[in-house]
């Protein structure tokens, strides 16, 4: 099949598999070319990342295998190919991901299933028991827009203010022209609903049945990646449904650090980057275009690998918190108030008219379609492919 891609405002329909290979390969490349420090490679030895085959937690598994030499093991849910329409990037991405790991002889096998579920972290107890015995390190990746929980109840996710109406620019990513976009207070309801499925419960449920279990190595560390973001997107992001279910996120870590002895948790705050989940925040879009702009200007950006690859190698053996509870703050450089001030600065000025002169439009679509494997030079997306790629260690 000839695939290109098929975009829907924030959503691509369709990935490629061979792009999505490349988009791995250049991942694992980078780590490889960078130096681990002895504390890293002996305190993730052994690992498992849910939410493992996008964005910052196929980094996280990328940086633990290939900068460490970690065994790992991959909580993922992703759809393969039916043979009519392509797999979901994270399938190629998880296959991709293995075929490198099996060459450099490298322990990884994925499950693929509903993180939440019971049935999911017992399949995953059961193959750490079996192959590892116990994992050092636990990485919790989760992006999801619905929870539904063990007594069946359906929670969703909600993207609202959780104050006022809040109404500012906004890039409309259809047709790449500025508009203005309104986002409404969400009811209480959606407040919940949000914190149960983005808060930190599920993690805590995780940890529990790890430890239960007995398959965390004593003193090991656990990770979930949140973020902040400037006072501009506070209405929609820090004060709104999204940040009160990271707060909760926070406030979990202490809960587990307290609760279990064995394991210290952590909550990394990360950059803003174009991910599936953060292309759908309202406002956000823009000030991510911007925001890469200025950064790439002064040298600062970074990537989803970038990013992990620092985290592991400067700030999580050990955790370097900086003055903040159980936060380790990757997001210094974006928060950077040189960068904010060029930021805000711009965010006055920009209109449709300049919107390309003064952001990295460019670089913005250019990360989206390379998440779904397309926009790479070097693939020929005018060949035949195969689209039913196969997961050899593949957990269903």
């Amino acid at each position: 099949m000839i695939v290109e891609p098929k975009v829907r405002e924030f959503i691509c329909t369709t990935a490629h598999p061979v792009g999505c290979m490349e988009n791995v390969n250049r991942q694992i490349s980078y780590v490889k070319s960078l130096s681990f420090p002895a504390e890293a490679v002996q305190n993730a030895k052994k690992v498992l990342v849910i939410g493992a085959s996008t964005g910052y937690g196929l980094a996280s598994r990328i940086t633990a295998a290939f900068g460490c030499q970690a065994a790992t093991i991959g909580v993922m849910f992703e759809k393969p190919s039916n043979g009519k329409r392509t797999a979901t990037p994270g399938w190629y991405n998880t296959a991709a991901f293995e075929k490198a790991a099996a060459e450099d002889g490298l322990y990884a096998k994925s499950i693929n299933g509903d993180a939440f579920s019971e049935e999911i972290k017992q399949k995953t107890i059961d193959l750490i028991k079996k192959d590892l015995g116990q994992v050092d390190l636990v990485i919790y990746s989760l992006a999801a827009p619905r929870r539904t929980t063990a007594d069946g109840t359906v929670y969703t996710s909600s993207l609202k203010t959780t104050d006022s109406v809040f109404t500012e620019k906004s890039l409309d990513l259809k047709n790449n022209i500025i508009t203005q976009k309104s986002v409404e207070p969400a009811t209480e309801e959606e407040l919940q609903g949000t914190i149960k499925v983005m808060g930190g419960e599920d993690w805590m449920d995780w940890i529990t049945a790890l430890s239960k279990a007995g398959v965390l190595k004593n003193d090991s560390v656990t990770v979930a990646y949140s973020y902040i973001g400037p006072e501009l997107t506070y209405p929609i992001y820090f004060d709104g449904t999204i940040g009160c279910a990271k707060r909760h996120l926070t406030k979990t870590a202490k809960e587990i650090s307290e609760k279990f002895s064995e394991i210290n948790a952590y909550v990394s705050v990360n950059k803003a980057l174009v991910t599936q989940a953060s292309s759908a925040i309202p406002i956000v879009p823009l000030y991510f275009a911007i925001l890469y702009k200025v950064m790439k200007e002064q040298g600062t950006h970074e990537g989803c690998i970038e990013q992990i690859s620092r985290l592991f190698r400067d700030k999580l053996f050990p955790a370097d918190t900086s003055g903040s509870e159980k936060l380790i703050r990757m997001d210094d450089w974006e928060l950077n108030e040189k960068v904010q001030a060029k930021v805000m600065a711009i965010w006055k000025q920009i209109s449709t008219e300049n919107l390309s002169a003064l952001s990295d439009l460019d670089g913005y679509w250019e990360d989206f379609y390379h998440m779904f494997g397309f926009h790479f030079d070097c693939v020929d997306y005018t060949k035949d492919v195969d689209i039913c790629v196969e997961i050899p260690s593949i957990h269903l």
